[in-house]
C-alpha cells in the first residue's frame, strides 16, 4: 500500500482500534504527597485508552468516527454507556476480562504529573476473533477513509495483532490505509505490512530505528529508518519541540506557539486524531500534522485526556511554524 498523503473523500469514516481500553482517570492535587491521606480538588473519569482517547477527539474535531475495540466487566459496562452519551458510534467486542482502570494525578503545586497504567487482564481468543470480525466487516462497508491503531494490545491478544488488522484492510475490495500509533513488537509487526503513516513520540520512534532521538534532526533520521522499514511516511512528535513530518515529497518541521497547558496525558492521542481527520478530508499530509499538533495543544488546556475545546483549535493552528528540517 502507499503512503497516506491525503484521505480523499471529504465526511469519510474514520475507524480507530482501541486493542486495550481503560477508563482513565484523573486526580487533580494541591500537592502530592507519599505516604498521605489526598483529597482531589479535581476528579475527571473518561472512556480511554489511547484508541478511545482518540476516537472521542476526532468526533470533536468533526470526523466521522467508528471505534471498535474489547471492553468487559462493569468498567466495560461504563465505556459502553459513555460512548453512547457522547453520541460516538462504537462497534465492541465484549471480552470476560474486567476492562482495566489508568489513573494520573497532577501535582498543581510542582506541576509534576505521575501515571499508573495497569495492564489489563488477559482476553481470550474468542474475544480477539470478534474484534478482527468487526474490522472485517467495517472495511468491507467501503466508506472508510483510513484505519488508526494506537496504544498498547490488551493480554492475551496475539502480539502481531494491529499487523493482522493491516492485513484485513489491506485486503479489502477497497484498501484502507492504515495509520499505526503503536510501539515495540507490536509496532515491528506492522512495518512489515508496510502502513502508509506511523505516529511515534520520540522515545518510541527512537526504540523502533535505534537512533537517539532528542531534536528534530535526529527525529528525522529516525524518520527515515523507519520508512526503509516499511512505513510510507513518518510523524515524529518532539512535545514543546514539535513534530517532524516525513514523506517521499516532504521533509517539514513544524513549530508550536508557546501555549502550554496542564493537562498533558492524552495529547498525542489527539495529536493522532487531528492527524486522521485531516486526512479523511483531504489534506495533505503537512496540513493534516498542523490540525494534529493543534489538537494536541488544546488537549492540555482541559482535565481528561483526548477532551479538548475544537473551538481552540484553528486559532493554535494558525499560530503554528514550519521549516524544512
Amino acid at each position: 500500500m502507499g503512503p497516506v498523503t491525503d484521505g480523499g473523500g471529504h465526511g469519510r469514516r474514520l475507524l480507530f482500534v482501541a486493542a486495550n481500553p481503560s477508563i482513565d482517570r484523573l486526580y487533580e492535587l494541591d500537592r502530592l504527597v507519599a505516604g498521605s491521606i489526598h483529597r482531589p480538588r479535581l476528579v475527571v473519569a473518561v472512556a480511554g485508552g489511547k484508541g478511545l482517547n482518540a476516537a472521542r477527539a476526532a468526533a470533536t474535531l468533526g470526523g466521522t468516527v467508528t471505534a471498535v475495540g474489547i471492553v468487559g466487566g462493569r468498567a466495560g459496562d461504563w465505556i459502553v454507556e459513555r460512548l453512547a452519551a457522547l453520541g460516538v458510534d462504537a462497534r465492541l467486542a465484549r471480552s470476560a476480562a474486567e476492562t482495566r482502570t489508568c489513573v494520573s494525578i497532577l501535582d498543581r503545586g510542582s506541576g509534576a504529573l505521575t501515571e499508573i497504567y495497569e495492564p489489563g487482564e488477559a482476553i481470550e481468543a474468542a474475544a480477539w476473533a470478534a474484534l478482527e470480525a468487526t474490522v472485517v466487516a467495517e472495511v468491507a462497508a467501503g466508506d472508510v477513509a483510513a484505519i488508526a491503531f494506537s496504544g498498547s494490545l490488551a493480554p492475551g491478544a496475539p502480539p502481531d495483532g494491529y499487523a493482522r488488522l493491516a492485513r484485513i484492510a489491506a485486503a479489502a475490495t477497497v484498501p484502507v490505509p492504515v495509520v499505526a500509533d503503536a510501539y515495540g513488537p507490536a509496532l515491528a509487526a506492522v512495518l512489515a505490512e508496510r502502513p502508509g503513516l506511523v505516529k511515534l513520540n520520540a522515545a518510541e520512534a527512537g526504540e523502533a530505528s535505534g537512533i537517539a532521538v532528542s531534536d528534530a534532526p535526529s527525529a528525522a533520521r529516525a524518520a527515515d529508518a523507519l520508512r526503509a522499514a516499511g512505513a510510507g511516511s513518518v510523524v515524529v512528535t518532539l512535545g514543546f519541540d514539535g513534530a517532524v513530518v516525513v514523506s517521499p515529497a516532504e521533509r517539514v518541521r513544524l513549530e508550536p506557539p508557546d501555549l502550554r497547558g496542564a493537562y498533558a496525558v492524552g495529547s498525542g492521542d489527539a495529536f493522532l486524531a487531528g492527524l486522521a481527520v485531516g486526512l479523511a478530508r483531504g489534506d495533505s499530509l503537512v496540513h493534516a500534522a498542523r490540525l494534529g499538533m493543534a489538537a494536541g495543544i488544546a488537549n492540555a488546556q482541559v482535565p481528561g485526556p483526548g477532551n479538548l475545546d475544537a473551538a481552540m483549535v484553528d486559532g493554535i493552528s494558525e499560530r503554528i511554524g514550519q521549516s524544512a528540517v
